[in-house]
Parts: C-alpha cells; structure tokens; sequence
C-alpha cells in the first residue's frame, strides 16, 4: 500500500509517527523546504510535535503535490479546512483518478460549507466509493506521547476501510471501523463548535457542574441535527447485533466518534477549540485569540458554515446558533451565555 500525507501540522505529524511506527514507508508533503530540511537533518517536524522523532529512512519529504498525489495511491489529508482549496489548487481535475483519499479533516470548508467528499466530486468527480475518513476521539498531543487512544475509519467499502485502519493500529491506537462517512464528518465539525462554547463558559468562570449541563445539551442538540441529515443509528442504548468476528457491538450515538469525541473536545486542556473559546470567554477578540494561539480552531469556521446549513436543515440549534452569534455578530460572551442558560433542560 503506497501511502501519503497531505499536511504538516500536528495531526499530521502524528499520522506520520502512526504509520511509521507500524514501518510503513510515508510519502510526506509538507509546505515549506525548512520543514523539509529540519526532518531530515534534525529527525521531527520543527514546529508540531517536536518531541517526535522519525526514522527518516521511511519518509519520502516533498513540497511538490503533484508528485505526491501522482506516486501514491492511498492520500491521506491532514491540513485545516480553510487551507485546502489552496493545498489542492496547483492539482489537475484528474489528479485523482485511481485515487483512494484518506481525509483526517475535522472541519468543513468555509464559504462553501460542503464536506471534504462533496468539495472533490464537485471540483474532481471523485466518487464516494474510494473516499475514507480518519476521525477520533484522539488529540496528536496523547499521540506524541504514545497515550492509548481510538481512531475510527468510515468508508463505503468496509473491506478497503478495515484494510486502511489495520495500517493504523499500534499498541497506543486502537482501530474501529464503519461506513458512517457523513455522520463522522458532522459529529466532528460539531464537536469542534461545542467546545468553543465550553471554553467560552470556563472562560467566564462557569463551574464543572454547569459544564456537564452544557455539554449533555449539546449532546442531544448535535444527535437532533445529525438526525435531520439522514444519519442513522444515534439512539444511544440501541444496537443492530455485533461484529462477528470481533464481537464489538455495532456502533451507535455513544460510540466514541460521536459522543466521545464531543467529550474529549470540551474537556481536554489538549483541545484547541476549548482554548480559543476559553480566550474569548475572558475578553480576548476573535483576531487576537487567533494570532495568540497560531493554530486553528476549526469551530471558528465552523460555527458559521453550520448555522448557514441548517438554515435548510432545520434541527433546533439554540447553543449553537448562540455560540457562531458571540464568534460572528459581536455578541457578548456573558450575554451569550445567558441566553443559553434558558434553553438547558
């Protein structure tokens, strides 16, 4: 399996460690020739992760795309959502023909508001079908430290995913698999959104104890929107069997990509998305909590490209709604707050 990475930040330099810790060969593009020459000559990426070292020996380090995209059959992507449309425009339309993609993207790209999959079948005719997804609970952090974490792999064609998780399971990461490509990608993007508000709340001094209302709220708020897209299997406590050969119970809303993973982003000191909410949540502006944290917080976005999609869709949003008010409309955190107070049950 000839496999590559899209990407240089922290979720990609932990697939990277991922993949070759389990020895396998890793096509890796990255956006700068310092970054190039700082893994080569110094062995980990200079400005994610740098406690990571790489047997340098099973990385292939390119800034050239297109070559990348041409040598590998399996592609994985691993850079922000604002960021694809420029990673991705030096390609051909038919760079992707043949192609497995592999998207490690927790977001939906802004001012589009379309899912990875449904930005390539518009701009690449990719199908669906050779279309995968990586998402968590795992933060690159717990990776780097070789924490036991959980990825899960979505894809159409479930013998092509569970090959694709087997390249993923260490003795850190353990691998679950289901066909779920578009209720992952919206759990994640979701998530991300959710812990804004829970760093806004902390932020502004709120206790464990009204976080666990939020965030139960925003549990069932996130299951009412996945619903009203179509997704399938959210009722916590329900189960269509188990797997025959692992005898895992079939995935359903408390799975870890969903409720898990909605966890794991509000709570951890790990989260980005908490961090920058917990900024806004003590006063700082949106401008300066981005230039103070130099990461992206892909709820940001987010926030906005899922209150403009479910002006169609129509779930009952009213956390979510607030939190893109106080990112988006100069809302007032305290006031902002307030107001989603009255909607916790």
């Amino acid at each position: 399996m000839r496999l590559a990475i899209i990407g240089s930040g922290s979720w990609a330099t932990a697939l990277a460690k991922i993949l070759t810790d389990n020895q396998h060969k890793v096509n890796w593009w990255v956006r700068t020739e310092h970054i190039v020459q700082h893994l080569q000559q110094r062995r980990h990426n200079p400005t994610y992760l740098s406690s990571v070292f790489f047997n340098t020996g099973l990385l292939e380090l390119t800034t050239d795309i297109r070559k990348v995209v041409a040598d590998n059959e399996y592609i994985v992507i691993a850079v922000p959502s604002a960021y694809i449309v420029d990673t991705l425009s030096g390609l051909e339309a038919g760079a992707f023909e043949g192609k497995k993609i592999i998207s490690a993207v927790k977001g939906i790209m802004p001012g589009q508001n379309l899912l990875l999959n449904d930005f390539l079948q518009r701009e690449y005719k990719f199908s669906l079908s050779d279309y995968f997804t990586i998402m968590g609970p795992c933060h690159a952090e717990e990776v780097a430290r070789e924490k036991l974490s959980y990825l899960t792999f979505s894809g159409t064609d479930l013998a092509t995913t569970e090959n694709i998780a087997a390249c993923f399971n260490t003795e850190y990461l353990n691998t679950i698999v289901n066909s779920d490509v578009y209720g992952v990608q919206y759990a994640a993007i979701l998530k991300n959104i959710y812990a804004l508000g829970a760093g806004i709340a902390h932020g502004l001094e709120y206790g464990d104890n009204f976080l666990s209302v939020l965030i139960a709220n925003c549990a069932d708020e996130m299951a009412g929107f996945l619903r009203k897209v179509g997704i399938q299997r959210i009722e916590v406590g329900v189960h269509d069997g188990e797997d025959p050969i692992t005898h895992r119970k079939t995935p359903n809303y408390a799975a870890s990509v969903y409720l898990g993973d909605l966890l794991v982003t509000c709570y951890s000191l790990y989260s980005r998305n908490r961090t920058f909410g917990n900024m806004i949540g003590k006063g700082y502006s949106v401008k300066s909590a981005q230039l103070e944290m130099n990461m992206v917080a892909e709820g940001y976005n987010a926030s906005r490209s899922i209150y403009l999609i479910n002006k169609e869709v129509g779930a009952e949003m009213p956390i979510a709604g607030t939190i893109y008010r106080i990112l988006w409309e100069n809302v007032k955190p305290a006031d902002g707050l307030k107001q989603i107070e009255q909607f916790l049950v």
